[in-house]
């Protein structure tokens, strides 16, 4: 039978029920209640959540374990790597896998949305999840998923903040990047990159790791992931092409990456120029929102989703972000 007791500010839930015994520690009677039903049906049914665990083995040695053996070889590690460390400060890792609960998540969650905004919520949350269920469905580590009932952060609404021709000029001085000049510093590269993401409205990452092998003519081919289906061929605007040209060493190593950067130097350098520009939240990412406004006028819809990468052509519409104000003019004209 299960009990909840009341201690000081806090619930104390026990199940004793055929030779198995569980507890733990609630703040409200309701979820603790909620605990003790989940738990006696978990018993009476045979399951034992985590028998395959290591004995008193915490939510902290499960994302150790994820992250050493699973997130160590994704193409994403180094910020799966980054976001479980930093969860392992968290004190939902102390948390027995046998306790470990909706109402152990629901704390964390909303601990997380006092210190950073709902998307890197989900983001988390995704990675967190996943790695609960691995654990149920591979490593009989746990009987259930626990963020599986528990009310997700509400969505952030997606961004449509686009580039003027204006700031880009602002930006593109403050990174002392002239258009046919050969750059010769790492924010001079940066505009050239900036140029380029707002001709072919790639991401950064894509922009970042571009090789001349993947570098055509009139082509350059993407590689989003380890598989042929995720890679794809993007059209180069004459202006792409001379942001190419103007890049490309005598002689040519294949191997090297086209705009020799990296994400971390774009994104501070970017923030940099934004600032001395004095440009308000523009996002390098913003680049693609304005690419995509800019082709959505040039190309077909079929045509312009697989130059972007997007096989659901809704999320065009998060990217297309044309002002109703415009679009009037546009009808005026015809």
């Amino acid at each position: 039978m299960g009990t909840v007791v009341k201690r000081g500010k806090t619930f104390r839930a026990q199940v004793r029920r055929n030779g198995a015994s569980r507890s733990a520690t609630f703040d409200t009677k309701a979820a603790a209640y909620v605990w003790v039903e989940q738990v006696e049906r978990e018993i009476g049914a045979g399951v034992t959540g985590g028998s395959a665990a290591p004995a008193g083995a915490t939510f902290a040695k499960l994302l150790e374990r994820y992250r050493d053996d699973v997130s160590e070889y994704k193409r994403g590690k180094r910020w799966e790597v980054t976001r479980i460390n930093l969860t392992l400060r968290d004190a939902i890792a102390e948390v027995p896998l046998v306790r470990l609960a909706q109402p152990a998540v629901a704390a964390w969650r909303d601990r997380r949305l006092k210190q950073v905004s709902p998307a890197s919520v989900q983001r988390e949350w995704n990675l967190l999840s996943h790695a609960c269920s691995l654990a149920v469905k591979e490593w009989h580590w746990l009987a259930e998923n626990p963020f599986t009932g528990v009310r997700r952060p509400p969505p952030t609404p997606p961004r449509d903040r686009l580039a003027t021709e204006a700031e880009l000029d602002r930006i593109l001085f403050a990174l002392s990047y002239q258009p046919g000049q050969r750059p010769s510093t790492i924010s001079e590269r940066i505009g050239a990159a900036a140029v380029f993401a707002v001709e072919t409205g790639m991401r950064v990452g894509e922009i970042a790791k571009l090789t001349w092998a993947d570098v055509a003519p009139t082509v350059v081919t993407v590689r989003s992931g380890k598989t042929a289906a995720a890679t794809r061929r993007v059209p180069l605007s004459p202006v792409a092409q001379t942001v190419l040209s103007g890049l490309k060493p005598d002689p040519v190593d294949l191997t090297a990456r086209v705009f020799d950067l990296n994400t971390s130097q774009i994104d501070s350098l970017w923030r940099k120029a934004k600032k001395l520009a004095m440009i308000e939240d523009l996002h390098f990412h913003d680049l693609r929102h304005t690419a995509v406004t800019r082709l959505a006028k040039k190309l077909p819809i079929l045509d312009l989703a697989r130059m972007i990468g997007h096989k659901d052509l809704r999320m065009l519409q998060i990217y297309y972000n044309e002002s109703a104000e415009t679009m009037a003019d546009r009808l005026k004209a015809d």
